[in-house]
């Protein structure tokens, strides 16, 4: 092929041939609870932009302090509503001032109607929960909402509760990659500075249901500095416990050290991630001292941006190179070595085939509802008809 020949795109979900070109172009079901923001960085009348694989939502809080979230438009002139202003517990669009409420109902008109009625127009709303310092939405089905469970760590609840200060980056990334990478040791050489996990042996891998389980017998938290602070007479640092709990993720290091992660699919390559990183204490270097609690919140915030956040950083480059590389080279031969992935990968393609054949199933029933209707109203038709020929 000559330099100046333009590459194919890759190939879409029902188009990929192979698992990998599926994956990558595979979404993730939006009948499950997303992480989309910290709940300390909204404030009251601010508005920000959500977007869940191209669909973008307006997420403000109210002067009361409510959250809320509605499809991003105003039914008026299609404008963002993220351009405009909160007024109580309205949003207002930005151009002709038409307010919405909470429910997404119209409920203001500041300038004249010329003598027609109020529009009667309703937006989209997505459920709206927080939880562990972060904002979650649903953007499924809403009436999946109550009935379908978020995470559940318990650490982070309580009087008793661990400390935790999430990070969060944006990366150019499908979310496929970011779980193969986070859950694959097998990439320990990229950390080889901060040696988080070391001489990783897989030695569990199943998948249960919708979750992806794992293990390693690995060297646990070994950095020359982070090592420092780790308690190696009480805490098993020599293996690791770790799950893709669909669409979410996890480990789990002797119960003391574990974290999530939490993506959200922006679109097809993009996706922003949170990570959760709780510990149950640490020690005074070369002491078996733990410690003070008073302290554990101060010493995260340093240690994630001298330490965490510069090795996510690492895994954020790797996988936005990924990214474009899969986009050159979507039709290269296969040849991954990991079962993990492999495990990965299939699970995901599996839900997204569930969610899309749920999806056209519930549109063949709409479609078949309404050619019932029709001809239920064709079949009145004639027999009005034939009545009055009759008469």
């Amino acid at each position: 092929m000559s330099i100046h020949e333009e590459r194919k795109a890759p190939p879409s979900f029902e188009e990929g041939t192979n698992r990998r070109q599926k994956v990558r172009a595979a979404g993730l079901d939006p009948n499950y609870w997303y992480a989309v923001e910290h709940d300390s960085k909204i404030a009251k009348k601010q508005i920000v932009e959500v977007k869940f694989w191209g669909q973008s939502a307006a997420l403000y809080r109210d002067d009361k302090g409510r959250l809320h979230a509605v499809e991003n438009r105003c039914a008026h002139r299609q404008v963002p509503l993220t351009l405009g202003t909160v007024m109580g517990e309205r949003i207002v669009c930005e151009y002709h001032g038409w307010g919405y409420n909470g429910a997404g109902e119209l409920v203001d008109v500041p300038h004249t109607l010329f003598g027609k009625k109020m529009p009667q127009c309703k937006l989209r709303t997505f459920p709206v929960r927080v939880r562990y310092g972060l904002v979650w939405m649903f953007f499924g089905d809403p009436e999946r909402a109550d009935s379908t469970p978020m995470p559940e760590i318990p650490e982070l609840e309580g009087e008793n509760r661990w400390e935790c200060v999430p990070v969060d980056f944006t990366w150019s990334a499908h979310h496929s990659l970011i779980i193969d990478n986070v859950s694959d040791f097998t990439h320990e050489f990229l950390h080889r500075k901060y040696a988080p996990f070391v001489d990783a042996k897989l030695t569990k891998l199943e998948t249960v249901g919708d979750t992806v389980q794992l293990a390693y017998d690995t060297k646990v938290g070994r950095g020359k500095i982070s090592g420092l602070f780790v308690d190696r007479v009480s805490v098993d640092t020599n293996s690791m416990e770790l799950a893709y709990q669909y669409p979410y993720q996890w480990s789990n290091t002797d119960g003391k050290i574990k974290h999530w992660l939490f993506v959200l699919p922006i679109d097809e390559r993009t996706t922003r991630v949170f990570f959760l990183f709780y510990f149950d204490h640490f020690v005074v270097p070369f002491t078996k001292i733990k410690l003070p609690k008073r302290v554990m919140r101060p010493f995260l915030k340093i240690s994630n941006e001298l330490l965490v956040k510069p090795l996510l950083q690492q895994d954020g480059r790797v996988t936005q190179g990924e990214q474009e590389g899969h986009e050159r080279h979507w039709d290269a031969p296969v040849v991954e070595l990991s079962p993990a992935v492999n495990a990965f990968q299939a699970l995901t393609v599996r839900k997204w085939e569930e969610y899309l054949a749920a999806e056209r199933a519930k549109k063949e029933q709409r479609e078949l509802i309404r050619l019932q209707r029709r001809e239920a109203l064709e079949r009145a038709s004639a027999a009005d008809a034939a009545d009055g020929a009759e008469e």
